[in-house]
């Protein structure tokens, strides 16, 4: 098995994480602020659906654009102007439905195909593999950081 083979498992896997994570999850534990005063559950839930659309368009640009420039973005400016308390249903079905699109385009990739590479604004050169190799843990890292706001933490002001 490659480690492109990992990471696409890891990726594929990302959304159940994060749906096992928020399962049975309350209101009060879903605006819980962790101990280290970061995001609650209902702040990742939307941080996850903006960055995964993010992901999306970026996978795409690397593919059918000639060396594009992948743009970064101000997270804690979208979660502030984005309405991070909005209730989060809709934002994990984002979540689920950019993954599985990703995924089966990811999978049909020739090998020219996945040598495309860009440039990232903030990060400098950008391939494919680098895409995949950020993607495929960020579910699993905000699953964790939700599974910390749960446990420990107060309630969001």
């Amino acid at each position: 098995m490659t480690d492109r083979e990992d990471l696409l498992r890891r990726y594929e896997s990302g959304a159940a994480e994060v749906d096992a994570a928020l399962a049975r999850i309350t209101d009060p534990e879903l605006d819980r602020r962790p101990a280290d005063g970061g995001w609650t559950a209902r702040q990742v839930a939307h941080h996850l659906a903006d960055s995964e659309a993010m992901a999306y368009t970026r996978l795409r640009r690397l593919v059918a654009d000639e060396t594009p420039t992948i743009e970064g973005y101000d997270e804690p400016a979208w979660a502030q102007r984005l309405h991070y308390d909005r209730p989060v249903d809709e934002a994990l079905a984002v979540v689920r439905a950019v993954r599985a699109a990703s995924l089966s385009l990811l999978r049909s990739l020739s090998a020219d195909e996945w040598d495309r590479h860009g440039t990232h604004s903030e990060s400098g050169a950008y391939s494919i593999d680098d895409w995949l190799r950020i993607y495929a843990s960020h579910c699993h890292d905000h699953a964790d950081q939700i599974r910390a706001a749960r446990q420990s933490g107060t309630a969001a002001t």
